[in-house]
C-alpha cells in the first residue's frame, strides 16, 4: 500500500478507492499536489533564460545564442522517445511486476535514444543534415557540433529520472520530485561556471555542458530519493489470476507508450522545423538568434500548465470522478498564467526582460517584443492541452493524443510556409504565429474527444 508524503497532508494515494460522486476534492488540496510540480516546472524553466544571459554576455553572443538555440531543439527531439515516460509511470507502475516491466522498458528506450544521438553526430550524417538540409551558418553548424557532444548523456539521464519521478508523483511525494529539481540547478549553475570561467568554453558549449551537468545530478539524486518508494512498489506483488496485460506485459506497455513516444517525436519536431524555416526567412541569424530568449520566457508561464498533466492524471480518479474540481482548477491556473505573460509582453517589463536580464541589444530586443506579444494567450493552452491528455492518458486513450499532434505541427508548418515565405514575415515572428495557430488547432480537436470519455465514465 502505497504511503503518505513525509513532507506534506495529502492522502496517503492520490489514486484514491473508488467513491461516490458527491465526494469532491478541494482546490487546496489540488493546489498542495500540484504546488510541488509547478516548482520544479518553475525552476526548470529558469533554465533558458539564465543560460541565455550567460551565452549572451560571453563571446560572440548573436552566433553562440543561435547555435545554443539549435542544440537545444535537436536535443529535445533526440529525447522525445523517454520524454513521456513520467507520465506512464504514473499511470502503469502499481506492483512489482509493473514496477520492473515499464523500468526495463525504459532503459530501452534511453539507449536507443542515446545510439541515435551518437548516430546523429557522425559527421558526414550531421553534416548533411545540418549544411545540406537545414542550411546553417558554417559558424552555428560548428557551435552546434560542439554543444551537442556535451548532450550525450541528456537522453538516458532525462528518461531514468522521468521515469523514478512518476513513480515518486503516483505515490503522492510530489516535494521530493521538486526538491530534486532544485539539486539540478545548483549542477547547472556550477556547470555554467566550469565551462566558462575555467574551461572558457564557446557560449554554446557552456549551455550544453551546464544542461547535460544538471540532468545527470538530478537522475543520480531521483534514484536516492526514491529508493523507499522503490523498495514499497518491491513488495507489492500482482493480483493473483490477473491476466498478463492486468500484470502490464511488455506488448501492453508498448501499445500504451507508443502512441504517447509518437506524440512527443511529432511535437518535438516543431523546434528543430522551425529551425529550418527560420533559417530561410527574413532575418535568419537575427530569428535564431532571438527565438530560444523568447521560447524560454513564454516557458516560464507555460511551465505551470505542463505540471498541471501529471497531477491531473495522479488526481483524476479511478472514473474521471474529480473531473470537475480539477476542470475548476485549470480554468483558474490558465488564465492567471496566460495574464501573467501579458503583464510581461505589454508593459515596460518586456524591455527590463529582453535587454536587462536576457542581455540581448537593443536591436535584438526589437526582434523580441512582437513574438512574446504574439503568445500571450499561449499559456492558457498549454493548461487545456495538459488537462486534455490527463483525461485522456487516465481512460488509455492515447492515440487521439498523437493525432491532435500531428494536427498542431502541420497546422504550424502550413502557416509559417504562409506567413514566413508567402508574406515575409520576419522568420521568428511568422514561427511564434505558427506555433500559436498549431496549438489552438491542437487544442479544439481534442475536445470532443474528452468529452466523450467524462461522459462515458
Amino acid at each position: 500500500m502505497d504511503t503518505p508524503d513525509p513532507c506534506g497532508d495529502l492522502p496517503p494515494s492520490p489514486e484514491l478507492p473508488d467513491t461516490p460522486r458527491a465526494v469532491r476534492r478541494t482546490q487546496r488540496s489540488i493546489l498542495l499536489f500540484w504546488g510541488p510540480l509547478a516548482a520544479t516546472w518553475l525552476m526548470m524553466a529558469t533554465e533558458g533564460p539564465f543560460l541565455a544571459a550567460i551565452i549572451a554576455r560571453l563571446a560572440d553572443p548573436k552566433f553562440n545564442l543561435a547555435a545554443h538555440g539549435v542544440a537545444f531543439a535537436f536535443a529535445i527531439l533526440i529525447e522525445a522517445p523517454v520524454i513521456m515516460i513520467m507520465s506512464a509511470s504514473t499511470a502503469l507502475v502499481e506492483d512489482r511486476r509493473s514496477y520492473l516491466r515499464l523500468r526495463n522498458f525504459s532503459n530501452a528506450l534511453n539507449l536507443g535514444a542515446t545510439v541515435l544521438l551518437l548516430v546523429f553526430l557522425v559527421p558526414s550524417v550531421y553534416d548533411g543534415v545540418m549544411l545540406g538540409l537545414i542550411g546553417l551558418p558554417v559558424e552555428v553548424a560548428e557551435l552546434t557540433h560542439g554543444a551537442l557532444w556535451l548532450f550525450l548523456p541528456w537522453p538516458a539521464a532525462i528518461g531514468y529520472r522521468r521515469f523514478l519521478h512518476g513513480v515518486l508523483i503516483r505515490s503522492g511525494r510530489t516535494r521530493l520530485v521538486a526538491f530534486g529539481t532544485g539539486i539540478r540547478l545548483t549542477a547547472m549553475a556550477t556547470g555554467a561556471f566550469v565551462g566558462a570561467a575555467v574551461l572558457e568554453f564557446p557560449g554554446a558549449w557552456v549551455g550544453a555542458l551546464a544542461l547535460a551537468t544538471g540532468v545527470c545530478a538530478e537522475a543520480v539524486t531521483a534514484r536516492w530519493m526514491a529508493r523507499e518508494t522503490v523498495r514499497e512498489i518491491l513488495a507489492v506483488e500482482p493480483v493473483e489470476g490477473a491476466t498478463d496485460d492486468e500484470g502490464l506485459s511488455y506488448g501492453a506497455i508498448a501499445r500504451f507508450y507508443y502512441p504517447l513516444a509518437l506524440t512527443s517525436l511529432i511535437g518535438l519536431t516543431v523546434q528543430p522545423m522551425l529551425t529550418f524555416f527560420m533559417g530561410r526567412s527574413m532575418a535568419p541569424i537575427e530569428s535564431l538568434a532571438v527565438f530560444p530568449v523568447v521560447h524560454a520566457l513564454s516557458f516560464i508561464f507555460r511551465s505551470f500548465g505542463l505540471a498541471f498533466q501529471d497531477a491531473a492524471i495522479a488526481l483524476m480518479g479511478k472514473k474521471h470522478e474529480h473531473q470537475p474540481e480539477l476542470s475548476r482548477f485549470a480554468l483558474g491556473l490558465g488564465l492567471a498564467t496566460s495574464a501573467g505573460l501579458g503583464v510581461v509582453a505589454f508593459t515596460p517589463m518586456a524591455g527590463v526582460w529582453f535587454e536587462t536580464i536576457s542581455g540581448l541589444t537593443p536591436d535584438l530586443t526589437a526582434y523580441a517584443l512582437l513574438p512574446a506579444r504574439i503568445l500571450f494567450p499561449f499559456p492558457a493552452l498549454a493548461v487545456l492541452l495538459s488537462f486534455q491528455r490527463a483525461i485522456l492518458v487516465k481512460a488509455h486513450r492515447t492515440r487521439p493524443i498523437t493525432v491532435a499532434t500531428g494536427i498542431e505541427v502541420g497546422v504550424v508548418a502550413l502557416l509559417f510556409t504562409t506567413l514566413g515565405w508567402g508574406l515575409d514575415l520576419v522568420g521568428v515572428t511568422a514561427a511564434f504565429t505558427a506555433f500559436l495557430g498549431g496549438r489552438l488547432a491542437g487544442n479544439l480537436y481534442l475536445i470532443p474527444k474528452c468529452a466523450q470519455v467524462v461522459r462515458g465514465s
